[in-house]
């Protein structure tokens, strides 16, 4: 009889350790998340990242076959889910809502997550993380603003941070650091798109067929967006040589200069559909993202 009540008392402390358990990971998300909530609304965020990327692609596709003045950038996916009315207003504040919980996500994950590989690779992860936290803050940056009935406030900001160093004493080389910084960045995207570093991110037991659209995807799309972050980089680097912030620009000017300087659309096609594929990891990312 002791012996059997000694079972079911184990049997009760082991349920009572599985409902706290499932009740912790419910509130704290059981990993880089901070919580459960935020995970939920980080997963939609990458949803919504990946669509404004598949919208960039779009845009730029349209510009290369000649169609259309729009801007092929974050602000013009932004503005293109605008001009769908009340229900693309509704979608741009479910975006910015989605965007910040993953901002927030990686931020976590930048001061104490990754925890499931070490050393030099943790590190760069880490880096990763609080490169992807600027970026989607970038665009929820940008929704918020066209919510709020000012699109474009904040277009000329990378002139207007140019202008402002270069008035300082020696700030062409502040300026020059910037695009030092960039075109790293930009090596180091071409370093995970070529080392498909980027499965690491998703859990073991994905499905072979998204496995595999996955690898795909996150290589072409990943080195794709390196090209253009870095030719980013390189307006910056022009702009530091001249002391003239008229030379910089972000990701539209960048496109742009690209064809003027292949004199062809060529390369705007292969980086447009890069981007867009992109787009499509980033839906396999949320739904197969790994947590802890």
């Amino acid at each position: 009889m002791t012996t059997d009540r000694g079972g079911m008392e184990a049997v009760e402390e082991a349920a009572g350790d599985a409902v706290h358990e499932a009740a912790d990971r419910a509130v704290h998300g059981g990993g880089d998340a901070p919580s459960r909530l935020v995970e939920i609304l980080g997963r939609a965020g990458l949803v919504a990242y990946g669509a404004v990327h598949l919208l960039v692609a779009g845009l730029g596709l349209r510009l290369a076959l000649g169609s259309g003045p729009a801007e092929v950038d974050q602000q013009g996916a932004v503005q293109a889910v605008a001009a769908v009315g009340p229900l693309g207003t509704v979608l741009l504040v479910v975006f910015v809502a989605g965007l910040v919980a993953f901002a927030v996500w990686q931020i976590s994950a930048m001061v104490a997550g990754f925890r499931w590989v070490s050393g030099g690779e943790r590190f760069r992860k880490r880096v990763g993380a609080a490169a992807k936290a600027i970026a989607v803050l970038a665009v929820a940056s940008a929704a918020a603003r066209t919510v709020l009935g000012d699109p474009e406030n904040g277009r000329a900001g990378p002139q207007e941070l140019v202008g402002g160093l270069l008035a300082l004493p020696l700030g062409w080389l502040l300026v020059a650091a910037v695009a030092v910084t960039v075109v790293v960045i930009a090596a180091t995207m071409i370093y995970t798109g070529l080392a498909r570093t980027f499965m690491g991110d998703l859990v073991d037991d994905v499905p072979s067929g998204a496995r595999r659209a996955a690898v795909v995807l996150g290589a072409f799309g990943n080195v794709a967006r390196a090209v253009a972050f870095g030719a980013v980089g390189v307006l910056f680097a022009v702009a530091a040589l001249r002391t003239d912030p008229a030379r910089v620009g972000g990701l539209d000017q960048a496109l742009r200069a690209l064809v003027r300087q292949w004199q062809g659309v060529t390369p705007l096609v292969v980086l447009s559909l890069g981007i867009g594929a992109f787009g499509l990891y980033c839906v396999l990312d949320a739904r197969y993202r790994r947590t802890c």
